[in-house]
C-alpha cells in the first residue's frame, strides 16, 4: 500500500495530465513518475536507492532532462512495485474499450524504443499487446534484465538481435521468439532501418 506523505504540511502531488497538456513527452514523463513517488512517499535518494540509482538520475528524468530506457524504468518502477502499464494508466478506464485506432494506443516505451499498448488500464487482464518499434542502434537495455511470465513476438520489418540467457540471434522479417520472460533478455536493433515488432507479453510488464 502507498505510503502517505510523512508530514500534514506536505502538499498534494498534481496528478499528470492536469497541468501539463502541451508539454513533451520525456516532461509528462517525468511529471507522472514524479506524482507517483511522493503517492508513494519516496525521496528522490530514496526511490535511487530502492532502484539501484543516483538520486540524480531519478532528478533528471522527473525534469524531463532524459528519457530513461525501457529497463531503466522497469526497474524504477519495481521500487513501488508497479508495472509500465499501471504507470501510464494510473486511472482506472470508466468503460472497456474492445477497439482501439492508431491514435488510442499508449506509448509505454523510451529511449529510442517506441512500445505502443494496445488498451490503457491492463490491470487484472492477462496479456499486453505491443506494436514496438526500435530506431537504428536502440536497445531496451544495456544489459540483460528479466521480469515474470512469458513473451513472444515477430518481427515485422527490419532487423532485431535478440539475447536470451546465452543464445543470440539476429531476426529479420516473418521469424519470431516466445520465451519465459524470467530468463535475462534484450533487444537491439543492430541495422540501419527502423525495426518493427509486433509482440505478446503473459502477464503485462
Amino acid at each position: 500500500m502507498p505510503r502517505k506523505p510523512h508530514s500534514a504540511s506536505s502538499r498534494r502531488p498534481v496528478k499528470p495530465g492536469t497541468k501539463n497538456s502541451g508539454v513533451s513527452r520525456d516532461a509528462e514523463l517525468g511529471h507522472r513518475l514524479k506524482y507517483v513517488r511522493e503517492l508513494f512517499g519516496y525521496s528522490q535518494r530514496e526511490l535511487g536507492q530502492r532502484a539501484g540509482l543516483t538520486h540524480g538520475t531519478i532528478s533528471f528524468v522527473e525534469r524531463g532532462k532524459i528519457s530513461p530506457s525501457v529497463g531503466t524504468l522497469r526497474k524504477i518502477l519495481d521500487s513501488f512495485p508497479m508495472t509500465l502499464s499501471e504507470f501510464f494508466a494510473i486511472d482506472p478506464q470508466a468503460e472497456p474499450q474492445v477497439f482501439f485506432a492508431q491514435a488510442d494506443l499508449l506509448e509505454v516505451g523510451g529511449g529510442g524504443v517506441s512500445l505502443k499498448q494496445v488498451g490503457r488500464n491492463l490491470k487484472s487482464r492477462p496479456l499486453q499487446i505491443l506494436f514496438e518499434r526500435y530506431a537504428p542502434g536502440a536497445e531496451t537495455a544495456s544489459e540483460p534484465y528479466s521480469h515474470s511470465g512469458e513473451e513472444g513476438g515477430m518481427v515485422v520489418q527490419g532487423r532485431i538481435e535478440l539475447t536470451v540467457g546465452n543464445q543470440t540471434r539476429v531476426l529479420g522479417p516473418g521469424e519470431g521468439f516466445l520465451f519465459p520472460s524470467r530468463v535475462p533478455h534484450r533487444f537491439r536493433n543492430p541495422g540501419p532501418d527502423e525495426c518493427v515488432i509486433v509482440s505478446a507479453n503473459s502477464p503485462p510488464v
